[in-house]
């Protein structure tokens, strides 16, 4: 069996996307597609179901993909282990990142960490919701996560990575899309466009909130379930949206970002670890400390959710 198919596999399984996939293996979308197929094949049954609007994993597919993890993870401390024999750390490290707001961060963290700590595997999963990751550290289905604050799980530390700024989406068609800032209560009567309410939206939560003090509930017509589909369709004019400054770089045509009237709101994204974490752990926190200093707090009054 082809390892990089097995590869393909898991990529498409972490970010339910396959030109996000690909990009991550570094290959074109139409040969990862082409290798899910062949990989397929060879089980003789689907293990990702694809529509024109969502993939998602088959009831094999998630059977399989537990023990496709552990063979790219096998795979990956082989080489490493030929590659830096004798160095002082070699391991295995799960960075879990959320989606399309962390993920700028990604590369600059990988080569910092190929460079300054050679033994560590440094391992990639998606997440999509920075709610999930306390959980997933705790029970050791991840070794470091993006997160965002507050954080209540006891046994865990985050460190502050970012400050991200509130912003209102609105396509570049709307009636206040020229508007250097908006009032929350301008879109009272806007339809709008929100993550689910069942997976743990630290954004979603916090849209709810600033609307409930702004004395209104919104009316929401179309959930989505990453920050990419909610920013184009409402660049398609579906509807309104909360997103945050870490956003900014998705290029979206048709798409207007405006701050909140008022005092700058920020939502204080951290990275997250266990408190006794283990020596390849380590390795990579130290890193990351050298490569992200804590950023200054805003100044300002009500700035951050974390109070």
């Amino acid at each position: 069996m082809d390892l990089k198919l097995i590869q393909a596999f898991v990529l498409v399984a972490e970010e339910l996307h396959f030109t996000r996939a690909a990009e991550r293996l570094g290959v074109a979308q139409p040969v990862m597609s082409q290798w899910i197929r062949k990989l397929e094949a060879e089980f003789g049954q689907p293990l990702i179901e694809r529509t024109t609007r969502t993939v998602r994993l088959t009831a094999a597919g998630s059977a399989a993909l537990p023990h496709a993890r552990q063979v790219v993870d096998a795979a990956r401390l082989l080489e490493r282990a030929i590659d830096h024999e004798g160095t002082s750390v070699l391991g295995s490290v799960t960075l879990g990142y959320a989606g399309a707001s962390s993920r700028p961060w990604l590369p600059g963290i990988a080569r910092a960490v190929r460079r300054q700590a050679p033994g560590v595997d440094l391992r990639l999963q998606s997440m999509v919701y920075a709610g999930a990751a306390p959980s997933l550290v705790a029970a050791g289905d991840l070794d470091l996560a993006f997160s965002r604050r507050p954080q209540t799980y006891t046994g865990l530390v985050d460190r502050v990575f970012e400050y991200e700024r509130v912003l209102v989406g609105l396509s570049t068609d709307h009636p206040l899309a020229g508007q250097e800032e908006i009032r929350l209560i301008e879109l009272a009567q806007d339809p709008w466009v929100m993550f689910p309410a069942h997976q743990g939206s630290s954004v979603r939560d916090m849209g709810l909130r600033l609307a409930s003090q702004a004395g209104f509930t919104p009316r929401i017509v179309q959930e989505a379930p990453d920050s990419y589909t909610i920013l184009g369709l409402v660049a398609a004019g579906v509807g309104v949206t909360i997103t945050l400054s870490s956003l900014e770089h998705v290029a979206t045509p048709g798409l207007k970002l405006v701050p909140l009237a008022g005092p700058a709101r920020y939502l204080t994204a951290t990275i997250l670890h266990r408190r006794k974490p283990g020596r390849a752990t380590q390795a990579v926190i130290d890193v990351l400390t050298g490569l992200h200093p804590i950023p200054d707090r805003p100044e300002g009054w009500g700035c951050c959710t974390d109070r």
